[in-house]
């Protein structure tokens, strides 16, 4: 399948608010290792799941005692149109809460689990489910891309510790580029090859063949975001290249070179410099400044010229240049044209 119709697949979702993908088991255990040593007493919230399919769930009740969690909160939402994709089907809205093992077992049992119904349809936003927010301290969960922007306004405003999956796109978007920039959001490990299955009813799964899972839709490009700490962010980004400029051009109307490639990022070189969004995944606060976001087709802080009408006829060109480290771009007599969103950075060590 196209990657232009896996997009217009996408867009399809976020349009109909159908855009709640349920995360692998897999998936989940992958990223949460890095971070045992955050749940011990802690009260873990998961507020815009499913409990009754839900592998956040299943995680946290299954692993309570050997993370040392205090409590698991899990919110339902109501299912209000039959073909929602929420399996609940009763009237009310639901919440789950686990205090842990009371028999031994070490097995999150039936008559364990507390069942409480909401009055509410459990919207993340409704006062029901901000004020079991309050008495969490991490908030784990996919919520809906649709709304990705609202949710971490959200956890930001009641001051909230959380590890979400979301798409490595909402980088551009300015609310959350300014956590970034001001070192309160940063990305998590991810997902294998910048992809994740998830389960899906709505839509077909779009992967390659060598790339399917039977049931489920592919989506590039999704990561992990989180503001606690982790090892990752404090290890180096090892550099290799020399700075030449022939090599790294400089921008027409912005003082800054571009990098094709993260891993391209010259050793030497003191200045601005643009680099992927992708750069995220390697970014280090004590090895780089991030100065702001440079090149974007939604607009941009700087001086740099945003995408527009004109270009579109660079597109075939673009196309048939590629991605280069997933950023499509195209150089005329060796200047950058037409870059599409950059991270402008300094090295901090120069």
């Amino acid at each position: 399948m196209a990657e232009k119709a896996k997009n217009k697949n996408l867009h399809k979702a976020k349009d109909s608010k159908k855009d709640e993908f349920y995360t692998q088991l897999s998936d989940i255990e992958k990223e949460l290792r890095h971070y045992k040593e955050h749940f011990k007493d802690k009260v873990v919230f998961c507020n815009c799941d499913d409990p009754r399919v839900s592998n956040f769930f299943h995680y946290f009740s299954y692993n309570f005692e050997n993370l040392g969690l205090k409590k698991l909160i899990t919110t339902c939402y109501k299912n209000q149109e039959r073909d929602l994709f929420s399996e609940n089907k009763s009237e009310k809205a639901i919440y789950l809460e686990y205090n842990g093992d009371k028999n031994g077992n070490r097995v999150p049992d039936a008559e364990e689990i507390g069942i409480i119904h909401l009055k509410g349809d459990g919207d993340f936003r409704s006062k029901e489910s901000i004020d079991l927010l309050t008495q969490a301290d991490i908030v784990v969960t996919n919520p809906p891309f649709s709304l990705f922007r609202e949710y971490v306004a959200q956890l930001v405003e009641f001051d909230k510790k959380f590890i979400i999956v979301g798409h490595q796109n909402a980088i551009t978007y300015k609310e959350i580029f300014k956590l970034i920039k001001e070192d309160k959001l940063w990305l998590g490990y991810g997902f294998n090859g910048g992809a994740g299955h998830f389960i899906n009813k709505h839509y077909e799964d779009y992967a390659t063949a060598t790339d399917r899972k039977e049931g489920m839709i592919r989506v590039s490009g999704v990561t992990w975001f989180t503001n606690l700490e982790i090892r990752k962010r404090h290890e180096d980004l090892e550099l290799y290249k020399s700075y030449t400029p022939e090599e790294f051009p400089t921008y027409e109307n912005f003082n800054a070179i571009n990098i094709g490639k993260t891993k391209e990022i010259p050793v030497n070189y003191n200045g601005f410099m643009g680099v992927p969004i992708t750069f995220l995944d390697k970014y280090n606060p004590e090895q780089f400044e991030i100065i702001g976001l440079g090149i974007s087709s939604s607009g941009t802080e700087f001086g740099v010229e945003p995408y527009k009408a004109e270009h579109k006829k660079y597109r075939k060109e673009i196309q048939k240049r590629g991605a280069v480290d997933g950023d499509l771009y195209m150089m005329t007599n060796g200047i950058v044209d037409v870059p599409y969103a950059r991270i402008i950075i300094k090295n901090k060590r120069l």
